[in-house]
């Protein structure tokens, strides 16, 4: 058996690739499974991409990438099953989907983790958000073979236009990376860490956070570490600013305390995977989340985290944990239990490769 996965960005480098399905290569490579990745950008366009100016550059990414995509169709016979994250193209009709599903009869395994039949547009993606076509994620889950979702919001979804749809978490690889038995380096002060992260066009979620951890620092001395791939546009004294970076993520996050993840309860936040909350709880740091979609089925309140929904249960809950270290440490250890046993790459392993059969 041979697969043909379909990704939008270069290999272990996109969170939603490296862990929905980049992680269980070296599983298929045991399992005598051959497989080949084949991303829409290259690496050249990837590095520009968030960068401001570089038009005729990322045009020109852009151009090579459906280049590539037309020239994958005439070598898609000889793969069993073709494995689709999110989309073949970011931009127009699904047009590659089509030729493979309707034209060559491949079996595509549609795989995503937010609601990206949803426009979600912000100041950084305008332009490319007028080209997008996000209806066609309809079409796709209707030509497939077989859909993996991230969580029972996204598989409700699904479950309009295709009946074979299988939940497949987003998943921690517990043993080789988050682990805080490896981690090299640990703290060189005793300062509290309050730990949040993600990219840029999440930053947003955390602005209703500030009014509480500005009446926090008044009494109590923090930091709020930000890890991102951009610096907030607020500015306070007691943030820090770590940029994101694949090398240095781990030992970066294993510094925080407490790990938050507040989102605003709208259908586009419903359908995220909780994948904070798994990093910080897979690090044993307790994980403090809003109500919102998988989130409490992630966290067990008052078990490994907390689910807050106003500003006072922001506030109260912070507070507790910033005075109590036993509870602390209680709560990570119960919260990287629970990862191994529900949301890791060794728990998940049969269901992932069961999306081939």
């Amino acid at each position: 058996m041979k697969i043909l996965f379909i990704a939008p960005y270069p290999f272990d480098e996109a969170p939603s690739q490296r862990f929905r399905f980049e992680q269980y290569f070296k599983i298929l490579e045991e399992n005598s499974i051959e497989y080949d990745f084949k991303p829409f950008l290259d690496q050249n366009a990837w590095r520009i991409l968030y960068k401001s100016g570089n038009i005729i550059k990322k045009v020109g990414g852009i151009l090579r990438g459906f280049n590539k995509r037309l020239a994958l169709i005439f070598r898609a016979r000889k793969y069993k099953f073709i494995f689709i994250h999110r989309e073949a193209t970011p931009l127009g009709p699904p047009f590659i989907e089509w030729i493979l599903a309707k034209f060559l009869r491949k079996k595509i395994i549609y795989d995503f983790d937010d609601a990206i039949w949803l426009s979600n547009t912000s100041s950084s993606n305008k332009i490319a958000s007028s080209l997008k076509n996000h209806q066609k994620v309809l079409k796709i889950c209707k030509w497939s073979y077989r859909i993996s979702v991230g969580n029972s919001y996204l598989k409700e979804f699904a479950l309009q236009f295709n009946d074979n749809v299988i939940l497949n978490p987003t998943t921690i690889d517990t043993e080789q990376l988050h682990n805080k038995s490896l981690v090299k380096g640990t703290k060189k002060d005793q300062v509290f860490r309050i730990g949040w992260t993600g990219t840029h066009s999440t930053l947003k979620y955390i602005e209703p956070i500030f009014p509480v951890l500005d009446d926090l620092i008044k009494k109590s001395e923090f930091k709020f570490v930000i890890i991102s791939n951009q610096p907030p546009n607020i500015k306070r004294p007691y943030i820090e600013f770590i940029p994101w970076s694949k090398e240095t993520e781990i030992t970066d996050l294993a510094k925080f305390d407490i790990g938050l993840m507040p989102l605003e309860d709208d259908i586009w936040a419903r359908g995220k995977c909780g994948f904070k909350a798994l990093q910080y709880m897979a690090l044993e740091i307790p994980a403090l989340v809003s109500p919102v979609g998988v989130n409490s089925k992630i966290v067990d309140h008052g078990m490994n985290g907390f689910i807050c929904d106003t500003p006072e249960q922001w506030h109260d809950n912070i507070k507790v944990l910033m005075a109590n270290s036993d509870a602390r440490k209680r709560m990570g250890v119960a919260g990287r239990e629970k990862i191994i046993d529900e949301y890791s790459v060794l728990s998940n392993k049969q269901n992932f490769l069961d999306l081939f059969n």
